[in-house]
């Protein structure tokens, strides 16, 4: 988050993606004002696990985003340059979520992990 908001002060549009678990407990712990940046904006996409199982089976879990986040990422990636005059040029990934660049790869556009 740190680092989109230092990316956000100079000018750069952000887009969080997060799976839906994470997504409904970071925006619960973000004060309002974060939530109202123009900057970034947080989305979500499913992590694959059905309503109820347990998040913290991480096996399960990481098979789960391995089968099916990709797809999803595609997909968001694909509506937002197409519906938007703001494209996705690059994705940063963290190391939990190092299978994005593989995806990003697929679709030429510029990626960076940490």
């Amino acid at each position: 988050m740190e680092l989109s908001q230092n990316l956000a002060e100079h000018g750069v549009k952000i887009t969080i993606v997060n799976t839906e678990f994470g997504h409904k407990l970071l925006m619960f712990s973000l004060p309002e004002s974060s939530k109202r940046q123009q900057q970034i904006h947080l989305v979500s996409i499913p992590d694959g696990m059905e309503p109820g199982e347990d998040q913290n089976n991480l096996d399960k879990l990481c098979d789960s985003i391995l089968r099916f986040m990709p797809t999803y990422l595609e997909d968001l990636i694909g509506k937002i340059n197409g519906s938007s005059d703001s494209k996705i040029t690059c994705v940063i990934a963290d190391e939990f979520m190092g299978w994005a660049v593989g995806v990003v790869k697929k679709m030429r556009i510029a990626q960076a992990s940490f």
